[in-house]
């Protein structure tokens, strides 16, 4: 009886455990239902035969229990599905909205003040011939399109449920995994150019427009991620457009072939095309959603703030917005850190996803499922010189003037570097040099001596770290706006709080009112903090100066090139912390 009892104990761990798994993995719930049959009979048997026979009867028997909660873990496995765009069940369809391409309806938000968009195609999809070649005109369409749901996310690496959700566990510290109405995967194709559209309920008209640029190191990332969710700038009265784009070796890959059977000449940069088509289309068709075609913003955060940054100095975008709020990165250094190459090494590339498939032309290339593609890719994800797209380096841009944007506002977090390193980077007083000489060769002595290793070497590694790869292209991006007269903000974020706190990717919540999502992670202090940002950049959507009524002054870069914008416990002007790394990395980058 001891014994059993034992058992039943193990049974219940066994069980719990499972639940918890079950969970985590988002696995549907006939899935849940099928485990408990299999638990409770399992319980029956064991009580009423299997505890009283042999051990090896028993081993056995639990090995058929493993093995039969094995399968309906992989049978209930949760399918993939679009993400609704409101979270709201059942949602009110809209009056119908006239584009360049035909009629489509959206949804309202929860309380009806804010129309939805969600799903429109911005352009042709990019598949079969069209793989690795400049977007085309959407087609037209008969009927009127539902736009209900965000499309699928362009093709990408996928981690499991089941990680995705221990990250937000224990990164987020978010609970949001614990929803019976989000048992699905977000479905993922190469036919992802989508665009999304959050505007202030009913008849408007001339509304400012954000058209962010989502993140992800040009390799993952979706736009229907809900820490960039439009509807608290929609409820402000400003048009929010995202939309999806080619990432990884499907918008960076480059050939020369690719570039002798394109018009412009043009390889490498798909995505970036993408981020200007849909661009293009937002400024031909957003009055139809009451926004001001004249009057737009584009705005992005990492790797989407490079290509803000890019979207800048391309010259098939002149004319199509008026504004940058770029986050946490920027390629106007001489020498770009990431989501930059140079177009011989682009090219070079081409050879390591050839030989890895098996493949020698683009043509085979294209005839590979997406699938099988994005998982054998390799690095793709830099931006490069190729003449059309990007005409040449964006600091030469920059120095004769010739980029886009007419005022700008950017920075930086306080801890930008940590996420990156935190796993894979291991710094210790006997190697940090050495560490450091890896970026930055015969300068490594001279940043050491200025961020000397101490007794938290990897802390102080990181703070170079996100010095250099993040905090100084803002500072030079800053710099040549103030040499051509324009006028330029920026800020520094350092607001700690209990999710990704002032890391990289930090500020998003604040910037786009969206810290409901997480609000385990946030005080009243943090929604306080997210209104005066949102003011301060609504302000600079408005008229390009974030300065308002009852907010800090936020003076213009110009004003005093060693300040920045503090913006959390306090919000006012501070002195940037990297002035001194400028100096170097100035030398470095020559």
């Amino acid at each position: 009886m001891k014994k059993k009892k034992g058992y039943i104990i193990l049974f219940v761990i066994v069980a719990a455990l499972y639940a918890l798994i079950l969970e985590l993995s988002k696995n549907t719930v006939w899935g849940w239902g099928i485990f408990a049959a299999v638990m409770v009979v399992f319980l029956i048997l064991y009580i009423i035969k299997l505890g009283e026979k042999k051990p090896a009867v028993r081993f056995l028997s639990w090995i058929g229990l493993f093995a039969a909660l094995f399968i309906v873990y992989k049978v209930s496995y949760p399918p993939y599905a679009r993400v609704p765009a409101v979270g709201v069940r059942n949602p009110e369809q809209t009056d119908v909205v006239t584009v360049a391409q035909g009629d489509l309806t959206g949804v309202f938000n929860e309380d009806k003040t804010v129309e939805v968009y969600a799903g429109i195609p911005y352009a042709k999809p990019p598949v079969g011939e069209l793989r690795w070649k400049e977007p085309e005109e959407p087609d037209a369409w008969e009927g009127t399109l539902i736009c209900d749901r965000f499309a699928p996310k362009f093709m990408q690496g996928e981690k499991s449920t089941l990680w995705d959700s221990m990250v937000d566990l224990i990164i987020y510290n978010n609970f949001s995994w614990f929803d019976p109405y989000n048992n699905y995967r977000e479905a993922m194709s190469e036919d992802a150019l989508y665009a999304n559209v959050w505007k202030p309920a009913g008849a408007v008209s001339d509304c400012p427009v954000i058209f962010y640029v989502h993140g992800g190191s040009l390799q993952t990332g979706s736009p229907s991620y809900d820490q960039y969710n439009g509807e608290a700038w929609a409820k402000r009265g400003i048009v929010f457009v995202d939309f999806g784009y080619r990432l990884n070796v499907f918008g960076y890959y480059a050939d020369e072939a690719l570039a002798a059977e394109s018009e412009n000449g043009t390889t490498g940069n798909y995505g970036l095309l993408d981020q200007i088509a849909a661009l293009r289309w937002v400024h031909e068709n957003i009055a139809a959603f009451g926004g001001d075609p004249e009057n737009i913003t584009v705005a992005g955060e990492s790797a989407g703030s490079s290509s803000v940054n890019a979207i800048c100095v391309s010259p098939l975008a002149k004319g199509l917005f008026k504004r940058a709020v770029g986050e946490s990165s920027g390629i106007a250094v001489n020498h770009p850190y990431h989501t930059f190459r140079d177009y011989a090494e682009a090219l070079e590339m081409k050879s390591e996803v050839q030989e890895q498939l098996g493949v020698s032309t683009v043509e085979e290339l294209r005839k590979l499922d997406a699938k099988k593609l994005v998982l054998a890719a390799g690095d793709y994800n830099s931006m490069t010189v190729d003449g059309y797209a990007i005409p040449e380096q964006p600091a030469y841009i920059y120095q004769k003037g010739e980029n886009n944007e007419e005022a700008l506002l950017s920075g930086f977090n306080a801890s930008e570097a940590y996420v990156f390193t935190i796993l894979d980077t291991k710094v210790t007083k006997d190697n940090y040099l050495e560490m450091l000489e890896e970026h930055f060769d015969e300068y490594a002595d001279e940043i050491a001596a200025l961020y000397p290793a101490g007794e938290d070497p990897k802390a102080q590694y990181n703070t170079v770290m996100g010095g250099a790869w993040f905090a100084y292209s803002h500072n030079v991006w800053s710099r040549y706006m103030q040499a051509e007269g324009r006028p330029v903000y920026e800020y520094w974020f350092t607001r700690a709080n209990k999710g990704l706190s002032n890391n990289h990717a930090g500020e998003l919540p604040y910037f786009y009112g969206n810290l409901e999502t997480q609000p385990q992670n946030y005080t009243a202090y943090d929604y306080e903090l997210s209104e005066t940002i949102m003011d301060y950049i609504e302000n600079f959507v408005r008229t390009g100066d974030p300065n308002g009524e009852g907010l800090p002054e936020w003076q213009d870069f110009s004003a005093d090139p060693t300040k920045v914008m503090e913006l959390g416990d306090r919000v006012g002007l501070a002195t940037d912390p990297f002035l001194s790394l400028y100096g170097i990395l100035d030398e470095a980058q020559e």
